[in-house]
Protein backbone atom coordinates (compact mmCIF):
# COMPACT_ATOMS: atom_id res chain seq x y z
CA UNK A 1 0.00 0.00 0.00
CA UNK A 2 1.49 3.18 -1.09
CA UNK A 3 0.39 6.31 0.69
CA UNK A 4 1.17 10.35 0.45
CA UNK A 5 1.87 11.15 4.29
CA UNK A 6 2.79 14.10 5.27
CA UNK A 7 4.04 15.01 1.84
CA UNK A 8 6.30 12.15 1.81
CA UNK A 9 5.61 8.82 -0.53
CA UNK A 10 5.45 6.09 1.91
CA UNK A 11 5.12 2.25 1.03
CA UNK A 12 3.72 0.10 3.89
CA UNK A 13 4.23 -3.67 3.72
CA UNK A 14 0.66 -4.49 4.82
CA UNK A 15 -3.31 -2.69 3.80
CA UNK A 16 -3.86 0.13 6.25
CA UNK A 17 -7.52 -0.34 6.50
CA UNK A 18 -8.63 2.66 9.02
CA UNK A 19 -7.11 6.03 10.14
CA UNK A 20 -6.83 4.40 13.39
CA UNK A 21 -5.00 1.16 12.14
CA UNK A 22 -2.51 4.08 10.32
CA UNK A 23 -1.87 5.73 13.37
CA UNK A 24 -1.60 2.05 15.35
CA UNK A 25 0.97 1.41 12.46
CA UNK A 26 2.62 4.67 12.92
CA UNK A 27 3.01 4.11 16.74
CA UNK A 28 0.50 7.74 17.08
CA UNK A 29 -2.24 5.14 18.23
CA UNK A 30 -4.11 7.15 21.56
CA UNK A 31 -1.48 9.98 21.07
CA UNK A 32 -2.98 13.40 20.60
CA UNK A 33 -2.90 13.73 16.81
CA UNK A 34 -4.74 15.55 14.27
CA UNK A 35 -5.48 13.94 10.92
CA UNK A 36 -6.86 15.18 7.45
CA UNK A 37 -7.27 12.32 5.33
CA UNK A 38 -7.60 13.85 1.56
CA UNK A 39 -8.01 17.59 2.11
CA UNK A 40 -11.06 16.56 4.90
CA UNK A 41 -10.63 16.40 8.80
CA UNK A 42 -11.18 13.55 10.17
CA UNK A 43 -12.76 13.63 14.13
CA UNK A 44 -10.90 11.39 16.80
CA UNK A 45 -13.96 9.76 17.18
CA UNK A 46 -14.36 8.22 13.42
CA UNK A 47 -10.58 7.32 13.63
CA UNK A 48 -11.66 3.61 13.83
CA UNK A 49 -14.59 3.76 11.15
CA UNK A 50 -12.48 6.54 8.51
CA UNK A 51 -10.97 3.66 5.47
CA UNK A 52 -7.71 4.77 4.20
CA UNK A 53 -7.54 3.65 0.17
CA UNK A 54 -4.11 3.44 -1.33
CA UNK A 55 -2.54 6.27 -2.94
CA UNK A 56 -4.57 8.49 -0.20
CA UNK A 57 -2.82 11.84 0.97
CA UNK A 58 -2.69 11.95 4.92
CA UNK A 59 -1.36 14.65 6.85
CA UNK A 60 -0.95 14.15 10.46
CA UNK A 61 0.02 16.60 12.83
CA UNK A 62 1.26 15.89 16.91
CA UNK A 63 -0.22 18.23 19.69
CA UNK A 64 2.04 19.49 21.41
CA UNK A 65 1.44 21.64 24.78
CA UNK A 66 4.18 24.02 25.78
CA UNK A 67 4.68 27.12 27.62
Amino acid sequence: MTLHLNGETRRFETAISSVADLLQTLGLGGKPVVVELDRDAVFAKDYAVTPVNDGASVEIVMIAAGG
